[in-house]
């Protein structure tokens, strides 16, 4: 009788998870935003200053409702721009890649109305523009860890602001060994 039981409750747990993907929902739409860009290097002696950029691009969303947990995927053309003091601003074109864990928190009153959430996981931004400016040598590939945190609204909306932490040099030259990307962005997306 007690392997009868367990064989049920087996079934009830295994018919669950099964359940819980079939109702998952996969939303995608248009995404856009702006990112302030900051140098990081090891040596104190350089300085770059805080410079604004732009995003675009498409997002999708695939999230199991019941407990408010999935993935967002984005495909955004960036543009970051640094200021620096002897060598002027430079222009880097990015094609950005982030993959993020994503919670949206149920507060059943208002659900339908606002919706926060909180976002991690990997970015991966592979360089459009050229490579060299001055004595810099972009890297092809900048590596980040995102965190975030935004809301939803009406169901359709996202609005979202996010810290990119370098997690590779974006640049090879001999004077700066730790130059490190880290930017902050905030997005709004409409999902259909």
């Amino acid at each position: 009788m007690k392997s009868v039981k367990m064989i049920i409750a087996a079934l009830v747990v295994v018919f669950g998870l099964t359940a819980v993907p079939a109702e998952a929902q996969f939303r995608f739409g248009p995404k856009v935003g702006v990112n302030i860009n900051r140098l990081s290097f090891d040596n104190k002696a350089f300085n770059s200053d805080n410079r604004a950029g732009f995003n675009a691009g498409v997002m999708t969303e695939f999230t199991v409702p019941v407990i408010g947990i999935g993935v967002d995927l984005s495909v955004m053309y960036v543009r970051r721009n640094d200021k620096f003091e002897t060598e002027g601003v430079w222009h880097k074109d990015y094609i950005d890649i982030p993959l993020n864990l994503k919670w949206k928190m149920n507060i059943p009153v208002v659900n339908n109305i606002v919706r926060p959430f909180i976002t991690t996981g990997p970015d991966f931004a592979f360089l459009t523009s050229k490579r060299s400016f001055n004595n810099f040598r972009n890297k092809k590939c900048d590596v980040a860890w995102n965190f975030g945190l935004g809301v939803e609204l009406f169901k359709h909306l996202q609005v979202a602001g996010s810290y990119g932490l370098g997690l590779n040099k974006f640049t090879s030259t001999e004077d700066y060994k730790e130059g490190k990307n880290k930017y902050w962005t905030v997005t709004a997306a409409y999902l259909f």
